[in-house]
């Protein structure tokens, strides 16, 4: 059960024999991935502790202030799985949050009703082409990339590899987001992998909490299709996977490094049968 961070600092200070359990700086890696709540941490409100010295999946309550000023209170594993879908810095508050999408109120429908009434699960897209797990096609329904970052290093990766780069969509044995097909960044269909392009993104709310929860779900989904993940970690990103690449950005030596990550995968004697 969560208890106040005086007490947690407490304990840890009796269970470990030191008037400092946790040194300044001893969790500033990990809490490095998530900066808006680096932003809303402030020692002051929690005893003088910095978030450097609080485990990021401690049990115990601090109280943060969001960029409006609200004050809440909330423990590490609530304020990193707090992001979902919406891509504002409000979603790490919940003052903030409930002011942007207040909740309707039905008229003569008893509260309890109100708790228990819930969306059906939305349908399962049919636009997917029947087709065996594991096969890559041209998805109808992938979003269009963005990123102008992915979209060179598409380019780079293609000026060396002498593979299929149409396809952009890979089917997959269960639903992952009402489609039964994933849309990984890049992929290289001869060798059976996909190439995935990570950043915090401008707020820091990309691939971090419930995002990277969900980029692991589809991890699993391709690996299960008979696939292999690579992602390049950007922004102090950690390694998610077995041959994650972390990079500050993407230059021709970051390509060189990839090869040899896909040599590693599928052998020298493959990939190099596919190199410019």
């Amino acid at each position: 059960m969560p208890e106040r961070i005086e007490d947690w600092w407490a304990r840890r200070q009796f269970s470990r024999g030191s008037e400092v359990p946790y040194p300044v700086g001893t969790y500033r890696e990990a809490w490095a991935h998530y900066p808006v709540l680096v932003r809303q941490y402030h020692p002051e409100f929690n005893a003088g502790i910095t978030l450097t010295q609080v485990p990021p999946a401690a049990d115990v309550y601090l109280t943060w202030q969001c960029e409006i000023g609200h004050y809440f209170v909330a423990t590490p594993t609530e304020q990193r799985e707090r992001p979902g879908r919406e891509r504002r810095r409000s979603v790490w508050c919940p003052e903030c949050l409930a002011m942007a999408k207040p909740r309707p109120v039905q008229a003569g429908v008893p509260v309890a009703s109100r708790a228990k009434s819930r969306k059906p699960a939305p349908p399962i897209c049919l636009k997917t082409p029947e087709l065996p797990t594991g096969e890559a096609f041209l998805s109808q329904c992938a979003p269009t990339p963005a990123s102008s970052v992915e979209a060179q290093l598409r380019a780079d990766l293609f000026d060396r590899l002498d593979l299929t780069n149409e396809l952009n969509a890979v089917k997959v044995a269960r639903p992952f987001f009402q489609h039964t097909e994933v849309w990984p960044d890049i992929l290289l269909p001869e060798l059976r992998i996909a190439i995935e392009y990570d950043s915090t993104g401008r707020h820091g709310l990309e691939h971090v909490g419930k995002k990277e929860q969900a980029d692991r779900r589809k991890d699993r989904a391709m690996r299960s299709a008979g696939w292999e993940v690579v992602r390049i970690r950007t922004g102090k990103l950690q390694p998610i996977g077995p041959f994650d690449l972390q990079m500050s950005s993407v230059t021709g030596k970051g390509i060189d490094r990839l090869i040899e990550r896909l040599r590693d995968i599928r052998g020298p004697l493959m990939v190099d049968a596919y190199l410019r």
